[in-house]
């Protein structure tokens, strides 16, 4: 009986162990990594479920930190774009990857670069908790095969759950 108990108990805290840490890339040139990107596809958080033309805009400012700025237009091309404006903290001894993204004080939320293209061309955003993730390029559309390769790339992440394709206008 005790033995059961104790297989059922590490079974139920097996169950509800974290994931793994996301792995971070290696380095980051942090000026090479500022400017427009394009969200591609996501797991969104709230405010973004229902983006259009979503960009996310970083500079870095003279104390260390960047500034991001996040515009996007809810439910249609149309619709008035909406902003966010978070601040990110690089964390010490990460390569520049690992970021805390403040959208209010004293909160930070983890950021991590997961992925970068040696071209800084597209990357993967992703959280430890596999509860959001972005993918961004800098051009608004990816053929269907880039596409579908960083789409694998989230899955290998650890992320189970759906993309949702950002509506983006590829003629810019």
């Amino acid at each position: 009986m005790l033995r059961a108990l104790s297989a059922a108990l590490a079974a139920l805290l097996t169950g509800c162990a974290a994931p793994p840490p996301m792995p971070p890339v290696s380095h980051v040139d942090l000026d090479r990594f500022m400017g427009d990107w394009y969200v591609i596809a996501h797991i969104p958080s709230w405010p973004e479920r229902h983006a259009y033309d979503a960009v996310e805009s970083y500079r870095r400012l003279p104390d260390g930190r960047i500034q991001t700025d996040f515009r996007y237009r809810k439910g249609s091309f149309e619709a008035d774009v909406s902003t966010m404006h978070p601040v990110a903290t690089v964390r010490p001894d990460t390569g520049n990857a690992v970021w805390g993204m403040q959208f209010i004080w004293p909160i930070q939320a983890e950021y991590v670069i997961a992925y970068l293209d040696d071209a800084y061309q597209t990357t993967i955003i992703g959280r430890s908790k596999r509860d959001y993730v972005w993918i961004m390029a800098r051009v608004p559309c990816l053929s269907d095969e880039t596409y579908a390769a960083l789409a694998a790339k989230v899955t290998e992440l650890g992320y189970t759950e759906s993309l949702r394709k950002v509506p983006q206008r590829c003629g810019k």
